[in-house]
């Protein structure tokens, strides 16, 4: 009995989270009102998501998922317990009293970070352990899906001012999403300098800032996104002075 492997749909990554469904609390327990449908298999309760029965020779015995986990009941042939969001419970709303450990609202599952600040992390708990992990650049963690997205994408919306990296001379990414040339959204962003023509900075999917150069004798072009010719950037024409006049002149 394996825990699914499911992932983050928007994303080009894969994490895979491994809990084992042997993490299921077995309670020795007749099930005495709970019919079973069929001799054997594994049936849900009609009440408690995170409680089932298994079924052997038409007797019910109730157990019990661990704490943060419910019950799969798609196939009868199958005793799997996995995150809440893999499961459609329906009218089973009811779960066991949650069994809480730091930075874990329950002993199991998946859930945002427990500092309200920071949205491009979260928490995958363990039997109790808090396994703090990060989200791929730009994304934050939408806790109503247990995954990682887009901040557009996410119904999140608590996370509209993240904290953002900010370089040594005070530069970070701006919020908005920046139009191209071509009247795309431009993934990574680019920015002139403030001081020196010939640098710009970089927005690596929008977010994280480093630090960019052109080429020696080009400059930085804020209408085309791209480095250039000196003369056709208004205020770095001269940026080179003599030396890059007297680069065109050789033959």
């Amino acid at each position: 009995m394996i825990f699914s492997k499911k992932f983050l749909g928007q994303c080009s990554f894969e994490i895979i989270f491994s809990f084992v469904v042997c993490v299921c609390n077995f309670v020795q327990v007749i099930g005495q009102n709970f019919k079973c449908p069929l001799k054997n298999g594994f049936y849900p309760d009609l009440i408690q998501c995170d409680l089932y029965y298994r079924c052997y020779n038409g007797q019910a015995e109730e157990r019990l998922c661990a704490d943060g986990l419910v019950f799969d009941d798609s196939n009868p042939n199958h005793e799997r317990c996995d995150i809440p969001v893999n499961v459609d419970c329906l009218e089973r709303k009811e779960l066991q009293k949650p069994k809480p450990s730091k930075g874990c609202p329950r002993a199991n599952g998946i859930y945002r970070h427990w500092d309200t600040q920071i949205c491009d992390k979260f928490v995958n708990c363990v039997e109790g352990k808090a396994n703090e992990l990060p989200c791929p650049p730009g994304l934050i963690y939408d806790d109503s899906k247990s995954n990682c997205a887009w901040p557009t994408d996410s119904l999140r919306k608590d996370c509209t001012n993240t904290r953002r990296e900010i370089l040594e001379d005070g530069f970070s990414c701006p919020i908005e999403e920046i139009i191209g040339p071509n009247g795309r959204v431009l993934p990574h962003p680019t920015f002139p300098h403030q001081e020196d023509c010939q640098k710009f900075y970089i927005c690596r999917n929008g977010v994280t800032p480093q630090y960019g150069s052109c080429s020696p004798g080009s400059v930085y072009n804020d209408v085309t996104f791209q480095c250039d010719e000196p003369e056709n950037v208004p205020g770095c024409e001269n940026w080179y002075g003599d030396d890059k006049k007297e680069e065109t002149k050789k033959p």
